[in-house]
C-alpha cells in the first residue's frame, strides 16, 4: 500500500518528537495506532461484505441454474410421459379393432350353431362390463354362453336308472 522505508519512519519520528514533545508523543502514538486499527477493521469488514455479496449472488445464480435444470427435466419427463400415453392409447385402439374383427367370426359361428340363443353383438358389448359381470356372484344372464339344451361335460354323470334289476 504505502511504501515507507525505515529511514523515512525515523525521520517522521524525529519531526514528531520535536513538534509534539516528549510528554504528548506517547498519547498521540496510541491515538494514531487506534485510528489505524479502526481503519484496518473497517476495510476488512467492507471486504468481507463485498465477498459475502459476491458469494450470495453466486449462490443465487447457482440456485437459478438448478431450478432451470429441474424445470427442464420436468418438462422432458412430461413429454416422455405424454408420448407413452399416446402410444398406449394407439395400442389400445388397435387392440380394440383387432378384438372387434376377431369377435365377428365367433359371433357368426355362435349364430350358426345356436340360432335360438340371442347374443348381443360384439361391437355393442363393453369388455369391462363382461369382466365385471364374470366376477360378480349375482351376474345376470343377459349373455348366455351355453345353450340349456347343450350337454355340459363338466357336470357329474346322471345316476343309473333305478328300475334295472341288479344281477
Amino acid at each position: 500500500m504505502f511504501e515507507i522505508s525505515f529511514g523515512e519512519i525515523i525521520l517522521i519520528s524525529v519531526v514528531a518528537l520535536v513538534i509534539l514533545g516528549p510528554e504528548r508523543l506517547p498519547a498521540v502514538a496510541r491515538t494514531l495506532g487506534a485510528l489505524i486499527g479502526r481503519a484496518q477493521r473497517f476495510v476488512s469488514s467492507v471486504k468481507a461484505d463485498v465477498q459475502q455479496q459476491a458469494a450470495d449472488s453466486g449462490l443465487l445464480g447457482i440456485s437459478q441454474d438448478i431450478r432451470g435444470a429441474a424445470d427442464s427435466f420436468r418438462s422432458q419427463m412430461q413429454e416422455q410421459v405424454d408420448e407413452v400415453k399416446n402410444v398406449v392409447a394407439e395400442q389400445q385402439n388397435a387392440l380394440h379393432e383387432v378384438a372387434s374383427s376377431a369377435a365377428a367370426p365367433f359371433d357368426e359361428a355362435r349364430r350358426s350353431l345356436h340360432p335360438d340363443v340371442a347374443l348381443a353383438p360384439a361391437a355393442d358389448t363393453d369388455p369391462h362390463e363382461l369382466i365385471a359381470a364374470a366376477h360378480r356372484d349375482d351376474a345376470d344372464d343377459t349373455l348366455p354362453l351355453v345353450n340349456d339344451k347343450q350337454l355340459d361335460l363338466f357336470d357329474p354323470p346322471a345316476s343309473a336308472p333305478a328300475d334295472k334289476p341288479s344281477a
